[in-house]
């Protein structure tokens, strides 16, 4: 399915609206509550977060995750005030 310009990001701020999310989770999100009917791909998704971080409707948190095997980083997502 074909989105226009603009509705990732009204979506992104609706599934973050929920409260911080790792960018997994929000395409998870968006494809649970849409049945299956919306694919975000990854590029699209970051390029979306990465825009509305410029424009201060989202906020990144850098953090470690811990596990058994490894220890990287990642980065979470949340909505600001100014977000739409």
């Amino acid at each position: 399915m074909e989105l226009w310009k603009g509705t990732l990001d009204s979506l992104v701020l609706k599934t973050l609206s929920g409260g911080p999310m790792h960018g997994y989770s929000v395409t998870r999100w968006i494809r649970e509550q849409s049945g299956g009917t919306l694919e975000v791909e990854d590029a699209a998704l970051y390029q979306s977060l990465h825009r509305m971080e410029r424009r201060g409707w989202v906020e990144s948190q850098w953090g470690r995750e811990r596990c058994s095997r490894c220890s990287r980083r990642r980065s979470r997502r949340d909505r600001m005030d100014g977000g739409m």
